[in-house]
């Protein structure tokens, strides 16, 4: 059973309980806040190994709140699951730009929920894939030293976009990255790499990576992600 600690902000209580209570059952320990302002004093004095955060609260909302919780030096590294309504889509892009490591759309299920919540502690759980180590993933193999990318035991020719791109993909497998995070995670001082190529190039990477294009999935209004 876990004993990693998740704090749960959010001002519905029956959406709170239903989060608790499973939570509570697969081990964890909870607490939980009902506003903004509550969020964010929980999430300072009490460490939690992830935050639950709804992003429409009264006072100061989960956007905002995630925006504070990650430019304190003390809480930057705690990861944040955002629970949204369908169709905000330009906030999910906004709280995965602040740092949010994942998000759930309302009406949810609770078992996704708490899967995702696992993969998400998981993820988090794993050293951190140095710039030139070794990424082996499914059949893939990428070679940061050697600038090199084998499928299957066999050489791929990318281009450097297109190694960039799934280097960053590949490192975090299982973690959305919108357009703009990934424009910033590839681009270099002599290519001009725009948040409108990034599909063009993700269409490229797919069909040079043969069957194992399917790795690369598709967030609809969000991004990109690697299955993991």
């Amino acid at each position: 059973m876990s004993t990693r600690h998740i704090l749960i902000v959010e001002d519905e209580e029956d959406i709170q309980e239903l989060v608790r209570y499973n939570l509570t059952r697969e081990g964890y320990t909870t607490s939980v806040a009902s506003t903004g302002e509550e969020g964010l004093k929980y999430g300072r004095s009490k460490q939690p190994d992830l935050i639950v955060l709804d992003l429409m609260l009264p006072g100061i909302d989960g956007l905002e709140v995630c925006r504070q919780l990650k430019k304190d030096s003390a809480t930057e590294s705690i990861p944040v699951v955002m629970l949204t309504a369908k169709g905000e889509e330009s906030d999910i892009v906004a709280g995965l730009e602040l740092g949010a490591d994942d998000y759930v759309t309302k009406p949810f299920s609770p078992k996704v929920l708490v899967a995702r919540l696992r993969a998400v502690l998981r993820r988090r759980g794993r050293p951190s894939q140095l710039e030139d180590s070794v990424i082996r993933i499914h059949d893939i193999e990428i070679h940061p030293q050697r600038h090199e990318v084998l499928v299957d035991g066999k050489q791929l020719r990318l281009t450097y976009t297109e190694f960039k791109l799934l280097q960053l993909l590949a490192g975090r497998p299982g973690l959305v990255f919108t357009r703009y995070q990934i424009v910033n995670g590839i681009r270099g001082e002599d290519y001009a790499v725009t948040d409108r190529s990034v599909d063009v190039q993700v269409v490229g990477l797919r069909k040079k990576l043969g069957d194992a294009g399917r790795y690369i999935e598709t967030v609809r209004g969000v991004g990109y992600r690697f299955k993991d």
